[in-house]
């Protein structure tokens, strides 16, 4: 089963996008920060992660040049609802196949969830 790893330190997101995406049939694990998600097995048995960039401690770009650095093939999406054409750049150049800008559709999150299932690696 694909799993789908939420990084947000807002529940509220985490929770949401857990239950929404345990609906449409995927297997799914929040975490509340950066540090929390690359210190859990689950960075290397994700097949996605929906990463947001602002958070407490360690921020999203961080998280994806540390899983850039590890070599870590994982499909990152980051989420936001801070971007400008900077962030979105920097993101991407970090290895992010999709942003998202909060809030998001459902077909939105789907096509980016998408996108990063079809990362080759």
């Amino acid at each position: 089963m694909i799993l789908i790893c939420v990084v947000d330190d807002d529940a509220s997101v985490r929770n949401g996008l857990g239950n929404l995406l345990k609906s449409l049939g995927y297997r799914t694990v929040g975490f509340a920060s950066g540090e929390e998600f690359l210190a859990s097995s689950a960075s290397d048995e994700a097949h996605c992660v929906l990463l947001d960039l602002k958070m407490k401690g360690m921020q999203g770009l961080e998280v994806l040049e540390r899983l850039k650095t590890a070599r870590k093939t994982v499909g990152v999406c980051c989420m936001s609802a801070h971007d400008d054409e900077v962030i979105v750049r920097r993101t991407r150049e970090a290895g992010a196949l999709g942003f998202l800008h909060k809030p998001f559709s459902e077909e939105a999150l789907l096509e980016s969830i998408k996108q990063a299932l079809e990362k080759p690696g």
